[in-house]
């Protein structure tokens, strides 16, 4: 990114490069979990093999808003927008390790016949990825109540962490041979459900940042002030 190129360009290619980070994470679960759901080994390699590419972003990205920064071209809302991003490129880095680990487990799980039919675990997944696109969308444009829907989408995915953990410990409960097999499954449902909380981290930044408002500490609040 060249430093003699007008601000506003500048930031286009920050937008740009966060917006291909948050696909290639959301890429990285969906075949995770394909491979767990489809039982193919190649699925999960790809992920672990694409990580290298997500940290190579999370570096890119880091380097174009410190320069961004330090140069003091950006002032007012497009500083605080660049504060937000570098937050985001953390959040998008720890995302794309957890896919890793799902994927992992769905290797391991894949040599085991089937403990279960696998219901929820796909719908946390789709809760999960779609958070993931419209949190980076939302920050993009700026777009509050788009955030504010990522935010309460992590509700479900609690929901459903609970219910899988509840439903996995019946297994166990009833036949302990299961217990190997109910944990890998626990595990790949908790990284679910660290990837919603780091999409919900990001859409608390992306409210505070076109609203000025910290919602970190009142998340008994339902509804925001309409901007």
């Amino acid at each position: 990114m060249a430093s003699d190129q007008p601000i506003q360009k500048q930031l286009e290619e920050v937008k740009g490069n966060l917006l291909k980070m948050a696909g290639l994470v959301e890429e990285g679960l969906r075949k995770a979990i394909g491979s767990l759901t489809k039982r193919d080994p190649k699925l999960a390699q790809q992920v672990v093999a694409g990580d290298d590419e997500i940290d190579r972003m999370d570096i890119l990205i880091d380097d174009m808003v410190l320069k961004l920064i330090t140069s003091k071209q950006a002032k007012g809302t497009d500083l605080r927008f660049l504060t937000t991003a570098m937050k985001i490129v953390t959040d998008l880095e720890r995302m794309g390790d957890h896919a890793v680990n799902i994927a992992y487990r769905a290797i391991s799980l894949n040599e085991e016949p089937q403990l279960k039919a696998y219901v929820d675990l796909p719908r946390m997944a789709e809760v999960a990825q779609s958070m993931v696109m419209d949190i980076i969308r939302a920050f993009v444009d700026r777009d509050s109540r788009l955030a504010r829907s990522v935010h309460d989408r992590d509700d479900l995915v609690d929901a459903l962490n609970d219910q899988i953990f509840r439903e996995l410990i019946t297994y166990t409960i009833a036949d302990p041979s299961t217990i190997p097999r109910a944990m890998q499954l626990m595990i790949v449902s908790r990284c679910l459900e660290r990837i919603a909380d780091h999409a919900t981290n990001i859409a608390e930044d992306v409210i505070y940042m076109v609203l000025g408002r910290d919602i970190r500490h009142h998340a008994e609040e339902k509804v925001i002030a309409k901007s």
